[in-house]
């Protein structure tokens, strides 16, 4: 069989590259995708939260076979991005690797959306029908597959192109509890007393996945921003201006600023200090699997006004109150986190913290007791707390005949069988197995590297594979 290149993908992931995607504004991809079926003549539904499916017959002679579904989100962790509605997005290729200018790359999903569409576009390439849905929200919420129709899709076998790990199959994915917590806030006038005024940054972590990268032994710009404002705050009489910690809910924060005063009274010196601590701190316990985490504490100009130390009070004792990082290992797979939880960002808003929290478990009852645990930590420091995202966990049988014939495929192409693992990040199965009874899925994917982070890379020869792999299990599955 002479299978297409992956020349046709690349240019379909530049296109969609050139469209700003974040969470809950894909309103764009969306018209793209419809657009895309409308000049190949397809049909296509395209629902209220804008996921949308592609319809593509069958190729001739294969009307018969059972209807495959392929899966993939419109939606990325915007990282690094000023303004991330308007930014395209660089990419480049480097030693075999393709790589983003300063941001995320959007490879996780965009490539695997890619190869659908260019599937979709091909009339060389033997299949039966397909149904191509691309979902939205997926990264922050999952809005969209929670609430597709029950008959959105027909199929009941689904290849999923969102796995990050290029020599496995994803057989399961734990469990996502995300959570919004708003403590109150006032802004009032800052002291009159001569104050000392300092910006205590954060930057250079490697940040992550909130997911795949919990154990990989990264500071939490969150766990270092509340180790020195405990410091400060034990010592001297300190007040709080700004805050901003993290990035995106979905990855672990890389990066925070903070803005606070003192007298100056010799508490100026103490704070002064703080930096050289903190930095040692951050080498001792992060130097060989965080190297290039950095604090940095400079003079800065005054601010009119100061967070009431109320509320400052308060977000300390729920950071401190609050599991950061991996709660608990798998007994049954072995070198597998169970639980987790990661606290993705903290902002001001109008009257209020916003502090957001994402808690994961391959064990469903876990996951919702540690959730409900962190809210009433949060409320009963006053805040009000809502649920954003609330993923099943999903495990498909290991010795179903889709994955032995998946596994299959993987050897008679590259040589080699992929493990079956269930990985410690969310997919959207769970949803798709409670709305369509009796769905089996695959998920493969390229290899993709530091996803959710301006580190984000995808190696281009693991696309080809994939693509290889892709395009024979449609074949077989015709």
């Amino acid at each position: 069989m002479n299978l297409p290149t992956t020349e046709r993908v690349f240019s379909i992931f530049k296109q969609l590259n050139a469209i700003p995607r974040p969470s809950h504004h894909e309103e764009r991809v969306a018209d793209f995708l419809c657009q895309f079926a409308e000049k190949l003549h397809l049909s296509y539904l395209r629902d209220a939260h804008n996921c949308v499916v592609i319809r593509k017959p069958a190729t001739p002679g294969h009307q018969q076979a059972e209807p495959i579904v392929i899966l993939n989100h419109m939606d990325m962790v915007c990282v690094g991005m000023n303004n991330p509605l308007t930014a395209p997005i660089e990419a480049y290729v480097d030693n075999g690797w393709m790589k983003a200018r300063g941001t995320s790359l959007g490879a996780d999903n965009g490539i695997g959306l890619s190869m659908a569409l260019a599937v979709l576009e091909n009339d060389d390439i033997v299949h039966g029908p397909l149904e191509v849905i691309t979902t939205t929200n997926e990264e922050d919420g999952m809005s969209g597959a929670a609430n597709l129709a029950n008959d959105f899709i027909r199929g009941r076998k689904v290849i999923n192109l969102d796995s990050e790990d290029y020599d496995t199959i994803t057989i399961g994915a734990a469990g996502a509890y995300m959570q919004e917590h708003r403590l109150p806030m006032r802004l009032v006038p800052a002291p009159r007393e001569e104050m000392a005024w300092y910006r205590i940054t954060f930057a250079g972590g490697l940040g992550g996945h909130s997911g795949v990268d919990i154990d990989k032994g990264r500071i939490s710009a969150t766990v270092a921003s509340w180790a020195i404002l405990a410091a400060i705050l034990n010592e001297v009489d300190v007040e709080v201006s700004f805050i901003r910690v993290g990035e995106a809910n979905a990855s672990i924060g890389s990066s925070a600023e903070i803005v606070v005063c003192v007298p100056k009274d010799g508490s100026d010196k103490f704070v002064e200090q703080q930096e050289k601590s903190m930095n040692e701190w951050l080498k001792e316990n992060y130097g060989k699997t965080d190297p290039n985490m950095r604090c940095s504490i400079r003079p800065c100009e005054a601010q009119p006004t100061v967070i009431n130390h109320k509320a400052i009070i308060a977000l300390m004792k729920c950071l401190e109150l609050t599991p950061q990082g991996v709660v608990k290992m798998s007994e049954e797979m072995e070198g597998t986190v169970e639980t987790s939880n990661n606290v993705g960002r903290i902002i001001m808003e109008d009257r209020h913290l916003l502090v957001t929290t994402h808690t994961r478990s391959f064990v469903d009852q876990d996951m919702i007791h540690l959730g409900h645990e962190i809210a009433e930590t949060f409320t009963r420091q006053g805040a009000e707390t809502r649920l954003v995202m609330e993923a099943p966990a999903w495990q498909e049988n290991p010795q179903s005949d889709f994955l032995r014939m998946t596994s299959d495929v993987f050897n008679d192409v590259l040589g080699w069988r992929p493990r079956l693992v269930a990985m410690h990040f969310v997919l959207e199965a769970g949803f798709f197995v409670q709305k369509f009874p009796g769905i089996q899925m695959a998920s493969i994917g390229p290899r993709i590297v530091e996803p959710h982070s301006t580190s984000e890379r995808v190696e281009l020869k693991t696309i080809e594979d994939i693509w290889k792999v892709f395009l024979e299990m449609l074949r077989r599955l015709a």
